[in-house]
C-alpha cells in the first residue's frame, strides 16, 4: 500500500495557520480536534472509485453510505473496490485502523489532489468522517434531487478528530403528539449528521403509549388514544366526557421498532427507549386501572392538568410483574445499554393513603414516601441489571436514595448531576436552562407557540456539560449532554424540525468538540453554511438567529439607556430606526452602542443582499421621572423571576410576551405593593404600570390596581383605582398598561397597589393553585 505522507511531502505546501471559521469549503460542525489546511482539491469525476482496506460489512456499509448520497445529487455512481492501485488516482480510500487515542468513535481524514483517506479503528470513526467530507463538500451535496453544475471538490486538509463525550444525544417526545415511523428514521438522520450517537425515545407518558406490548394489548388499544383536542391549546384541554371517543394517537408496532432500531444501528445511533414509572402513566393506567392506588377508571388525558396525582401504585407487589413483564419485552425489541425509566415528577399524595403503599413502608423499614419510590426505582434496577441492562433515570431518582449502579439524567439544573457524580454515578446533563427545545428562541411574538421559557442558539452554545464544582476523577462520571424536544405544543413534524434546528448544531458542538475549541464567533461564522446545508436539505429550520435582540443598559447618573443591538449570526448588517418608521436598506447601519436620553421606539432589523431577514424588532423605551429611582415593594418578588432587581420596575425597559425574557416581576400569590420616591415634588401628569397575562402558565393580570401619590411618603392620596375587564380564563397571552392621568398634581412619592386574582379561578387546569401576577415597568410621566 502507498504511504499516505509520500504524497503529502511531495505535492502539497503546508499552509501553518489553520482557517479562519467559516473559510467557504471548511466549515465542520461540529468543530474538529485539529485541521491543517493545504492548496489544492480533490475533484470528483465519474472515474473516482471507493476502496477499502478492510472486508467487514459495517466499513462497506459507511462506504455504501456516502456513495449513494453522493450518486443521489451527482449522479456518479463511484464503484466500491476492495483492490487499492499501487498509484492511487482519484481515490476515496477507507481504512480500518488508527491512532489509539482517537478511541472508537475518531477518525483521521487526508485530503490530497488524487487520494482521500479516511482512517478509523471501527466502522463508526469512518461514519463521522464521512460527515466531515460531506461538509466540506459543496451544499449541494445535501440536496434530495440531482443537481447540475455543481463542481464536486474537496479543499486539501489533515483533520485528526475524535469526540469530547461518549453519550450524545437528544430526546424526541412521541407521547405527547406521535410522529410517524418515517419521521422518525429522519430524525435519525439528523442525529447522525451532526454526530450524535444517542436517540432517547419517550414512548410513554399520561398522553399516550407509543411502543406495542403484545402480553398487554389494552395498552395500545386503549392507551394508545386520546380525544382529539388539538384545535385548543394544550393546557386548557378539557379531559374527555363521557360518550366522546377516542380518536386522536398511534403507536409502533414491534416490527416498526426492529426496523427503526436497524436503521439507527446503520447510522451508528444508539436508541435508548423510555418507559416511565412510577409517574407519567395515565395512558397505562387507563388501559390497566388496577396498577393504580385507588383503581379508576381513568381516561388518556388530551392535555396538560397538573398535578396528576394518580400513578403506579408500589405496594401492590403486581405491579412490579406488569412492569417486568413490559420491559422484558422492551429489552427483546432495543439492545441498547440502558433503559431510561422516568422517575420524574412523581405526586406521592396517593400513597400517603394507600393501605398497601403504607404496609410497603413498614414491612421495608422506609421513612416516607421519597423512600417508598427509591424501593420502587431500586427493585426495577435489580431486575433491568439481571437482564444486563443499566438503569437511567431523570434527577428525582436521587431522592430517598439512590439505586446502587443508576446513571442520573440531570435535568433540573446542573445541581442533581453534581450530586450523583460525587455519589460515584455517571450522569448525563441536560438542564432546563439550555437543553429544552421546546423553550422559545426567539420573540415569542414571532414564534410558534411554545411551551414557555427561552432558549435561543447561544445561550444552547454557551453551555458547559462538565460542572467545575467536580474533581478531575469526579468528572469522569459526566457521560455527556443531550437535547430535550417535548412536544405538548409541537404537533407536526414541520414544527418538531422548527424546534430542532438550528439548536441541534449547537448541542452537538457541546458533546463533540474540545473544550477549548469552543468559540463562539466562531461558530456563528460557520453556521452561515450549515443554514444553506439545511435549506438544501428541506429542513423547516428556525430563522431566529437573525432576529434583532436588543440589549438595554441603564446609566442611572446620566438617566439614559444604552441599547446594544446583536444577533445570532456572523457580521450582520443591522440598519434600525428610533422614529417609528420601519427600517429600510437607505436606515443607518448600526456600528456601535445607540444612547436614548428621550423615550423612542427602536426598530431594527437584519438585512441580507438589501432585504430584510426575519422580520423587524420593536421595542419601546422609557426616559421618565422614575427612571432609575429604588421601588420599595411590601412583597417580595420570587427570587426566580426578579425581572432586574431592585430597578428592574424602573429601568425604562419593557417586557415581551414572554414571562421569561427576564424583564417580568413575579409574584406568587401576593399583591404588587410598590413605592417610588421621585427625589422631591415635582408635576406628574400620567403614571402607568404594565402587567402580562398567560393563564396557560398560571399568570393573570390583576383583579384591580390603586394610583395614589404622596408628598411625604406616609399619608397617600389614592387618585385612580381601576378594574381588570379582561376574563382570567382567556387563553390568549395579554400585555396590558393601566394608566391614571393627574393633569399636573404635584407628588413626590408614587405608590402602585395591584392585587393578584390569588388563585386559579374555577374553569382553569389548576384551579385553586396559586396565581401569579407579573409586572414589568412604573413610567411616570
Amino acid at each position: 500500500m502507498i504511504s499516505v505522507s509520500v504524497f503529502l511531502t511531495n505535492c502539497y505546501r503546508v499552509i501553518t495557520a489553520p482557517p479562519p471559521p467559516g473559510k467557504p469549503g471548511v466549515s465542520i460542525i461540529p468543530r474538529p480536534l485539529s485541521l491543517e489546511s493545504y492548496e489544492g482539491y480533490f475533484t470528483i469525476s465519474p472515474e473516482t472509485v471507493i476502496c477499502l482496506d478492510a472486508g467487514d460489512s459495517e466499513t462497506e456499509q459507511v462506504a455504501r453510505y456516502f456513495s449513494d448520497r453522493l450518486g443521489t445529487v451527482s449522479g456518479f455512481q463511484l464503484p466500491i473496490v476492495h483492490e487499492i492501485p499501487v498509484v492511487p488516482s482519484k481515490v476515496f480510500l477507507f481504512k480500518k485502523g488508527a491512532k489509539d487515542s482517537l478511541g472508537n468513535e475518531g477518525y483521521q481524514l487526508t485530503v490530497e489532489e488524487q487520494l482521500i483517506t479516511c482512517e478509523a479503528n471501527n466502522p463508526q470513526g469512518l461514519f463521522y468522517g464521512v460527515q466531515t467530507l460531506f461538509q466540506l463538500l459543496p451544499p449541494e451535496i445535501y440536496s434530495a434531487k440531482p443537481v447540475s453544475g455543481i463542481h464536486w471538490a474537496i479543499p486539501c486538509l489533515r483533520i485528526s478528530d475524535a469526540p469530547r463525550y461518549r453519550w450524545r444525544g437528544m430526546l424526541l417526545d412521541v407521547s405527547r403528539h406521535f410522529f410517524p415511523k418515517e419521521f422518525i428514521k429522519n430524525f435519525i438522520d439528523y442525529l447522525a449528521r451532526h454526530k450524535m450517537n444517542t436517540f432517547h425515545w419517550h414512548l410513554t407518558d399520561d398522553h399516550g403509549w407509543r411502543v406495542e406490548i403484545k402480553r398487554y394489548p389494552k395498552l395500545t388499544e386503549i392507551g394508545a388514544w386520546r380525544v382529539d383536542r388539538e384545535d385548543q391549546p394544550w393546557n386548557l384541554r378539557e379531559p374527555q366526557k363521557e360518550g366522546e371517543e377516542a380518536t386522536y394517537g398511534g403507536f409502533y408496532p414491534q416490527q416498526d421498532i426492529k426496523e427503526i432500531v436497524d436503521y439507527g444501528r446503520s447510522r451508528f445511533v444508539t436508541i435508548v427507549p423510555e418507559i416511565e414509572m412510577p409517574g407519567h402513566c395515565l395512558a397505562a393506567l387507563a388501559s390497566y386501572p388496577q396498577y393504580s392506588s385507588r383503581g379508576g377508571p381513568f381516561t388518556v388525558p388530551p392535555g396538560g392538568v397538573y398535578p396528576v396525582y394518580d400513578v403506579y401504585c408500589p405496594g401492590n407487589e403486581e405491579i412490579f410483574e406488569f412492569l417486568q413483564n413490559i420491559l422484558s419485552e422492551v429489552i427483546e425489541l432495543f439492545p441498547s445499554e440502558y433503559i431510561h425509566i422516568g422517575g420524574d415528577e412523581v405526586d406521592r399524595t396517593l400513597w400517603k393513603a394507600c393501605p398497601k403503599c403504607q404496609s410497603r413502608i413498614a414491612a421495608e423499614g422506609l421513612k416516607n414516601e421519597e423512600e417508598l419510590q427509591s424501593y420502587f426505582v431500586r427493585r426495577i434496577e435489580k431486575f433491568l441489571n439481571s437482564r444486563g441492562k443499566k438503569l437511567i433515570g431523570w434527577d428525582e431518582i436521587l431522592e430517598g436514595g439512590l439505586a446502587p449502579n443508576a446513571t442520573v439524567m440531570s435535568w433540573r439544573g446542573t445541581e442533581g448531576g453534581i450530586e450523583a457524580a460525587r455519589q460515584g454515578h455517571d450522569v448525563v446533563m441536560t438542564p432546563t436552562s439550555n437543553c429544552y427545545f421546546d423553550y422559545y428562541q426567539g420573540d415569542p411574538e414571532k414564534e410558534p407557540l411554545a411551551i414557555g421559557g427561552f432558549l435561543p442558539l447561544g445561550k444552547v452554545y454557551s453551555f458547559e456539560p462538565t460542572p467545575s464544582e467536580l474533581t478531575p476523577e469526579e468528572a469522569h462520571h459526566i457521560l455527556g449532554v443531550q437535547a430535550n424536544l417535548w412536544t405538548e405544543f409541537v404537533p407536526t413534524q414541520e414544527h418538531a424540525q422548527y424546534m430542532i434546528f438550528p439548536r441541534i448544531a449547537a448541542v452537538a458542538e457541546l458533546g463533540w468538540s474540545a473544550k477549548e475549541n469552543k468559540n463562539w464567533e466562531g461558530f456563528k461564522a460557520r453556521m452561515a453554511e450549515q443554514f444553506k446545508r439545511y435549506d438544501l436539505s428541506g429542513i423547516n429550520w428556525a430563522k431566529s438567529a437573525y432576529a434583532v435582540r436588543v440589549f438595554p443598559e441603564l446609566v442611572p447618573a446620566k438617566k439614559e439607556l444604552i441599547l446594544k443591538l446583536e444577533t445570532e449570526t456572523s457580521r450582520p448588517e443591522i440598519r434600525f430606526t428610533l422614529d417609528g418608521k420601519n427600517p429600510t436598506a437607505a436606515s443607518p447601519r448600526y456600528t456601535k452602542p445607540i444612547h436614548l436620553k428621550k423615550s423612542a421606539v427602536l426598530k431594527a432589523a437584519h438585512f441580507l443582499n438589501g432585504q430584510i431577514i426575519r422580520g423587524i424588532t420593536e421595542e419601546k423605551f422609557y426616559v421618565h421621572k422614575a427612571q432609575g429611582k429604588p421601588v420599595r415593594l411590601e412583597y417580595a418578588f420570587k427570587e426566580k423571576y426578579s425581572g432586574g432587581g431592585d430597578l428592574g420596575l424602573t429601568d425604562g425597559i419593557r417586557g415581551s410576551k414572554s414571562y421569561g425574557d427576564g424583564l417580568w416581576q413575579g409574584f406568587e400569590q401576593d399583591n404588587l405593593l410598590a413605592s417610588i420616591d421621585l427625589g422631591k415634588s415635582q408635576k406628574v401628569k400620567q403614571i402607568t404600570a404594565g402587567f402580562l397575562q398567560d393563564s396557560g402558565a398560571w399568570i393573570f393580570l390583576p383583579t384591580s390596581i390603586e394610583f395614589a401619590i404622596s408628598s411625604n411618603g406616609h399619608d397617600f392620596q389614592v387618585i385612580s383605582t381601576l378594574t381588570n375587564d379582561i376574563s382570567p380564563l382567556s387563553t390568549d397571552v395579554v400585555k396590558k398598561d393601566f394608566s391614571a392621568n393627574l393633569r399636573g398634581a404635584k407628588a413626590r412619592f408614587i405608590r402602585v397597589h395591584a392585587k393578584n386574582i390569588g388563585t386559579c379561578p374555577e374553569g382553569h387546569p389548576g384551579a385553586g393553585g396559586k396565581a401569579w401576577l407579573f409586572v414589568d415597568e412604573i413610567v411616570v410621566n
